[in-house]
């Protein structure tokens, strides 16, 4: 369901975001603040890019509504399904209320449909109550594979299907617009990640265009900028 900016404002506007801090220099400074700004700006989740963070996160978001959440096998995707799962189960015991599996590219690329399904069966048994979140990559993907795989995740009943990881080429439009064609008629939502500059622009447009989550390090920045984006047309006026 497309957003309804008239009504949005900046608090509001914070859960439709996942905060970030994924850069491999990262040290707990760079947690803890960054789960400060989640928490200020109302932010759905944040995450971490491994679970070794999660017990810093869950001390840091304690007493908020904001979800711990981390990566699996991130951002290759390219361990056997049986680690992952269990990468996940670990993530859920460390306190990660949301989990986001980046896919297997090569097997999907192969057609090994069977490997791809059994990997998310194996990931959404493991994560119980959290969120489950697939990453695809799409800047590897043809848009028959980007189908293919949304498809699965439907069948397995994840509750996201995610555009990219954000470490490498971040999804066009068109790519994104292949998924929410794929995944029309499902209850799965679409998380858009790997937004590119001009980062406020390009993330209300796929807002616009029906993304429920913008997975983004630069969250502070684009919440910011919704003035920014009525002032020039992008966004209607605020009607409370």
């Amino acid at each position: 369901m497309a957003i309804d900016f008239t009504k949005i404002d900046k608090w509001a506007l914070g859960k439709h975001f996942d905060h970030s801090v994924l850069p491999k220099n990262t040290n707990e400074d760079d947690i803890r603040k960054g789960c400060r700004e989640a928490v200020k700006y109302n932010c759905a989740a944040f995450y971490s890019a491994t679970p070794y963070w999660t017990p810093v996160v869950v001390e840091e978001l304690k007493g908020s509504d904001v979800l711990p959440a981390t990566g699996i096998d991130f951002p290759f995707g390219a361990s056997p399904g049986k680690l992952k799962a269990l990468e996940t189960e670990y993530a859920v015991k460390m306190g990660c209320k949301a989990v986001d599996i980046v896919i297997n590219v090569g097997a999907l690329r192969d057609k090994r449909y069977d490997v791809c399904k059994q990997e998310l069966l194996d990931y959404k048994a493991a994560a119980g109550d959290a969120l489950t979140k697939v990453i695809l990559d799409t800047a590897f993907l043809t848009d028959e594979e980007i189908a293919a795989e949304c498809k699965i995740i439907a069948e397995v009943g994840c509750h996201y299907a995610k555009t990219a990881t954000g470490q490498f080429e971040g999804p066009s439009m068109n790519q994104f617009l292949v998924m929410k064609k794929a995944l029309e008629g499902t209850p799965v939502k679409l998380k858009v990640a790997g937004v590119k500059f001009p980062r406020p622009q390009n993330a209300y447009a796929f807002l616009l265009a029906g993304a429920e989550i913008i997975g983004t390090r630069a969250a502070v920045e684009i919440i910011e900028a919704l003035d920014q984006m009525r002032e020039i047309g992008l966004l209607p006026p605020y009607k409370g």
